[in-house]
């Protein structure tokens, strides 16, 4: 059996803040935007969670806001899957 990693952490020159891309099995990811709803402070990853160092909110690994003050879940992009390319729309 192959072993792969929960999520990584990517960045583009275009954006401010890292992509937290989760994989959640074969064939399904979530990209987040590593930006906190709250303040805009940038998020760490702690496994199935990012939280946020300013204010402690916490999403889950799908956005989702899992504990406050932030009030909106994590902008995400589109995943898509290309023979062997994972590919992330900015848009």
């Amino acid at each position: 059996m192959t072993q792969y990693r929960k999520y990584i952490v990517a960045e583009n020159e275009t954006l401010q803040f890292p992509i937290c891309i989760y994989r959640l099995d074969e064939n399904k990811y979530h990209a987040l935007w590593m930006k906190c709803t709250h303040q805009g402070t940038e998020l760490h990853v702690f496994g199935d969670k990012l939280q946020c160092p300013a204010h402690g909110s916490e999403f889950a690994n799908n956005g989702k806001v899992q504990n406050g003050p932030a009030a909106e879940p994590l902008r995400t992009f589109p995943v898509a899957i290309s023979e062997t390319k994972l590919k992330i729309s900015l848009r």
